[in-house]
């Protein structure tokens, strides 16, 4: 059988003699199904096409882990290296043998995560190259599980995924939606993983909430509290997004953005 990924958010899907007829993930309002219709993609036909899975450093103990040329919703995965293990953050929906034995030499993964369904990419098939380290999915988000495996973990709440590291359940863009709290991040001033919880502005001194980035659907007001909330309890310094980075005074940057979205949504906004 043939694990299948569809070719618009590089999801991976059940191993099946034949793909599914449309990809659930794309097919719902926060995302879109291409002009061409669905399209269904493999590994293999991936690699032949000329894909690989590029591992950088970001900074000490943070290394990029990103499908090139850009593939499906094109998020960049993070590994963040910690004495009690690795995570692998929203890794691409694609493996290749070079990059994993990259990780292996920087000490492996025991743990697989995403903040949201979109960005879970293969996350099954990293965890099998990895010994079937566990994946944690956010209950609240059990629905849109794609691929399901023994090796699947849910939560709610929050979860020390490794000491040091705990997921924080914000709701918003999806009701799962989360961050991922790296308090030595930063040289020690901390750092916070948002993927799409929190998405980095173009500007890249703002960051902006939304139910659908794509189709341009805000949040109610309790929604960007709740993110506020949860977020703003935490002590960081620098933000990485999917697609960006705020690389100082993220914190605040935070908390004038999600008030700025507060006063929008009122119909008060500052002169």
């Amino acid at each position: 059988m043939t694990i299948w990924t569809c070719a618009n958010c590089a999801i991976e899907h059940p191993d099946t003699d034949a793909p599914a007829l449309i990809c659930e993930i794309c097919a719902d309002e926060r995302q879109y199904l291409p002009v061409g219709g669905q399209r269904w993609t493999t590994r293999e036909e991936l690699l032949a096409e000329g894909y690989r899975v590029a591992v950088e450093e970001l900074e000490t103990d943070l290394f990029s882990v990103e499908a090139v040329p850009r593939l499906g919703i094109g998020q960049r995965g993070l590994l963040v290296r910690t004495a009690h293990g690795n995570v692998l953050w929203e890794p691409p929906g694609l493996v290749d043998d070079a990059a994993v034995a990259a990780i292996e030499a920087l000490g492996g993964v025991a743990a697989v995560t995403a903040s949201h369904p979109h960005l879970t990419g293969s996350s099954i098939q990293w965890s099998h190259a990895f010994g079937g380290a566990p994946v944690y999915v956010a209950a609240a988000d059990a629905q849109w599980i794609r691929r399901p495996d023994p090796v699947i973990t849910l939560w709610d709440g929050a979860v020390d995924v490794l000491p040091g590291l705990t997921m924080h359940q914000c709701g918003g863009h999806f009701a799962g939606s989360s961050v991922l709290h790296w308090p030595d991040g930063a040289a020690g001033r901390g750092a916070l993983l948002t993927g799409d919880t929190v998405a980095v502005g173009a500007d890249r001194a703002s960051v902006n909430v939304m139910r659908s980035f794509v189709n341009n659907i805000p949040l109610p007001e309790v929604a960007v509290q709740r993110i506020l909330d949860t977020v703003m309890g935490l002590r960081f310094d620098r933000l990485y997004g999917a697609f960006g980075i705020i690389d100082a005074t993220a914190r605040p940057v935070v908390g004038w953005s999600l008030r700025r979205y507060i006063d929008w949504l009122r119909g008060t906004p500052p002169e």
